[in-house]
């Protein structure tokens, strides 16, 4: 099997799971035009998140890595009318292209985006109370995943969902001498998950559009 046919497998999936539709392939051709990186998560990783918070019951979630706001649209659509969305997002223009993208898919009301480097931001939340979040969504640069690992769990409850996006980089995560930031904060990452007593956790590879990776889903006991 090939790249190739990941994807047509993925596109297959996605027409018979009703994973997009016009106002997410809108939102793709918007964070295209203003020239975005193409690093979205795929219409199957969408709906998963979006199934994962309203299986979670989610009322409250915390997304670290806005990007164009596809993923956190995903997750809108999942909650509640009470629920809400707070996505951090490091450059200024893609929060300005997620918030038009929000607005024009009517869930603007529903979601804080906040710009800024998320290890400032993240302390502003916890002085503010916004925590306990029910699910954690950390899709930004690898090189912080500890922190924002870390971060996720400070902001938690018993119960909370945490997703960590990106995690097997094409089979890289296996390089314990990689000198790649993303690889080495990723596996700093799985090793905080692995000694951390209040996380029951698992990792699940994925092939598709994206290539070969995968995510670590955890829950805080």
């Amino acid at each position: 099997m090939t790249e190739q046919d990941w994807s047509a497998v993925d596109a297959y999936l996605a027409d018979r799971t009703h994973a997009t539709d016009a106002t997410l392939d809108a939102v793709l051709a918007a964070n295209d035009e203003a020239g975005l990186p193409a690093i979205d998560v795929s219409p199957l990783q969408g709906k998963f998140l979006q199934l994962i918070a309203r299986m979670c019951g989610a009322r409250k979630v915390l997304e670290i890595g806005t990007l164009g706001g596809y993923s956190t649209l995903c997750m809108a659509r999942g909650l509640p009318d009470d629920g809400h969305v707070t996505t951090l997002e490091f450059e200024p223009k893609h929060a300005e292209v997620a918030r038009a993208n929000l607005q024009r898919a009517g869930l603007a009301e529903l979601v804080d985006v906040r710009v800024g480097a998320a290890l400032d931001t993240l302390p502003a939340l916890e002085s503010e109370g916004a925590g306990p979040f029910d699910l954690v969504f950390i899709d930004a640069d690898k090189t912080h995943n500890p922190d924002y690992l870390q971060w996720a769990l400070r902001l938690s409850r018993p119960g909370t969902v945490i997703i960590l996006d990106n995690v097997v980089r094409q089979g890289h995560v296996l390089d314990a001498d990689s000198d790649s930031p993303a690889v080495r904060g990723t596996r700093r990452a799985l090793d905080l998950i692995a000694d951390e007593p209040r996380l029951t956790a698992t990792v699940l590879q994925t092939v598709g559009d994206k290539g070969w990776d995968g995510f670590a889903m955890a829950i805080v006991d």
